[in-house]
């Protein structure tokens, strides 16, 4: 009795893992060629289309900023150091070496912002930086100094924080 039950259930578990092999195997049917529907043309479009944009996006090239080291001071003296490492995100065609020229104007303007809004917890919630908001008030400073249509987005490489 014991070896036909142990059968049964070996020809059920060979049986299922057959079923499940022959399911995700298995390839729909194909419909003949010929001509497209509307639909079928607006989705080939659409499909073209959004390749030719995720080309022109992947066309970008990515200039690093020296890194920033601030303290973050409060009324005990320096209570943490803060290191930030910024890439700038810009289209192809731009000669990098325009937005390296400018790399001194804009840590200079990070360390300034930064200070202030480290300093005053605006971007901090528990003594951890808000990486988003600080991503963001970088942007702004970037875009503010280099032009909308030099940046396309503003990456933070590292962001780490070490207590005194």
């Amino acid at each position: 009795m014991k070896m036909v039950l142990i059968g049964l259930v070996a020809l059920v578990v060979l049986g299922g893992g057959a079923a499940g092999a022959y399911f995700y195997f298995a390839k729909p049917a194909e419909a003949a060629g010929g001509e497209l529907s509307e639909v079928e043309k607006a989705e080939a479009e659409a499909k073209a289309k959004a390749e030719e944009e995720s080309a022109q996006k992947e066309a970008v090239q990515f200039v690093e900023i020296d890194p920033l080291v601030l303290p973050i001071l409060d009324g005990n003296g320096v209570s943490q150091v803060v290191s930030v490492v910024v890439v700038i995100e810009i289209p192809e065609g731009l000669e990098t070496s325009a937005v390296k020229k400018m790399s001194p104007r804009l840590k200079d303007a990070y360390i300034q912002d930064m200070y202030g809004a480290l300093n005053r917890k605006a971007s901090m919630s528990g003594g951890v930086i808000e990486v988003q908001k600080l991503k963001a008030r970088l942007t702004k400073i970037t875009k503010k100094i280099l032009g909308d249509e030099t940046v396309n987005d503003v990456l933070l490489q590292v962001v780490q924080q070490r207590p005194i």
